[in-house]
């Protein structure tokens, strides 16, 4: 078992000491270091990660206030100077708490912390609910260094432009757009509700007008669907040829 974490840092020699001392432990598996928590929002949206190092000062928002905004949090580990954000880390129900300078040794024993923690969330795991119990009404994704949020009935339908994503809401006329694959934005999208119709696209099931010659129109939009997922999109619409 390897816990996939990243390490977040705007400090260059800080973030080298936590690779350093990830690559020394088996267990973890360093998928990428981070200069702020925007780039690490960047990271949770296409990857899956378990476990995040993270550091609390850093510019432009606090490693705890980003933390705190995330939907779905992975195990946190707090590496820092400052001793005075221990009662929040405390609140945010993170694995550890650690003061630079961290030696191995201490390194060593908040990474086994974080296994232990999260073998016991796998063990406990409870059976999933349907997701129309268990869906959040909204999700955050980072736009030009912000936390926007997005409400997910206001979705219409979302767009792939190579590393971005396009968001078309019916609250304004301009999409978001987010440094995202669509793959991941789909995950935090309710299955029920919404359907990825052709790779560059996802809809939202309840705001198709009209379907022609493999076009769906939503509003002014006209989004193809794939021969492949046709079938399935009349399924779901509860249409019968």
């Amino acid at each position: 078992m390897k816990l996939r974490c990243i390490a977040v840092d705007d400090e260059s020699l800080a973030r080298k000491l936590l690779e350093e001392n990830i690559r020394q432990i088996p267990f973890l598996e360093l998928v990428k270091t981070c200069r702020n928590a925007f780039e690490a929002m960047e990271v949770l949206q296409a990857e899956s990660i378990d476990l995040i190092f993270l550091d609390i000062q850093m510019p432009g928002l606090l490693g705890t206030k980003f933390l705190a905004s995330l939907p779905k949090k992975p195990l946190a580990i707090f590496v820092t100077a400052y001793s005075n954000y221990a009662v929040e880390s405390y609140e945010l129900n993170v694995v550890d708490y650690l003061m630079k300078p961290v030696s191995m040794e201490r390194f060593t024993k908040a990474a086994y912390k974080a296994l232990e923690a999260f073998q016991h969330q796998q063990q406990s795991a409870p059976v999933a609910l349907p997701v129309s119990e268990t869906a959040p009404d909204s999700f955050f994704v980072n736009v030009e260094y912000a936390l926007v949020k997005i409400p997910v009935q206001a979705v219409t339908h979302v767009e792939s432009m190579r590393d971005y994503v396009k968001i078309f809401l019916t609250s304004q006329a301009k999409p978001v757009l987010t440094r995202s694959s669509l793959k991941a934005i789909g995950e935090k999208l309710p299955a029920e509700g919404f359907m990825r119709v052709h790779k560059s696209y996802i809809v939202n099931l309840d705001k198709i007008e009209a379907i022609r010659s493999h076009q769906i129109l939503i509003g002014k939009f006209e989004i193809p669907v794939s021969e492949a997922n046709m079938e399935e999109l009349l399924k779901r619409l509860n249409y019968e040829r």
